[in-house]
């Protein structure tokens, strides 16, 4: 005959609960949903129309900067949401917002080009300041800094 061993059973308390008690800290939903990665590529919501009127200016010019609209095809889990009546019927419309993309190269030289417009603004600032320094006021790099920040903006106290 076999041998059967019981084990004494565990205590109501000694039970812990870890799977369900996790703490999970609340985020709210974004408007706008994130599509699935792809290597070598960016993606962006560009406007295509504002308070019901088309915006093809700006359609325009983020298709001349190097931005691709995405297809639904490629983005199937994005079309639960997508706007019904669009003229962008093969692409990915949310709230008059079209999901584009563009290589990862394109816009490391769009970073680059705006990183050195801005140096180069600084340093004209910088040189037209010095030419009508004030010996009494002279002008420091530790005072120079720049922020940016971005959200509710103003705040009210």
């Amino acid at each position: 005959m076999a041998r059967v061993t019981r084990t004494a059973p565990k205590a109501r308390e000694a039970e812990t609960r870890e799977a369900e008690d996790r703490f999970t800290e609340f985020t709210p939903p974004s408007n706008l949903p994130d599509p699935t990665p792809q290597d070598g590529y960016v993606f962006r919501w560009i406007r295509t129309d504002v308070l019901g009127e088309p915006d093809n200016r700006n359609v325009s010019m983020r298709y001349r900067e190097g931005w691709e609209p995405c297809l639904a095809s490629d983005h199937p889990e994005l079309m639960i949401m997508s706007d019904e009546n669009t003229k962008f019927v093969d692409n990915v419309v949310i709230g008059g917002l079209m999901l584009c993309k563009c290589t990862t190269e394109i816009m490391k030289r769009r970073e680059d080009y705006y990183t050195k417009l801005a140096r180069e603004q600084a340093e004209s600032v910088d040189h037209n300041f010095m030419r009508e320094n004030d010996p009494r006021m002279p002008l420091l790099d530790t005072e120079r800094k720049s922020s940016v920040t971005f959200g509710a903006g103003r705040r009210r106290g």
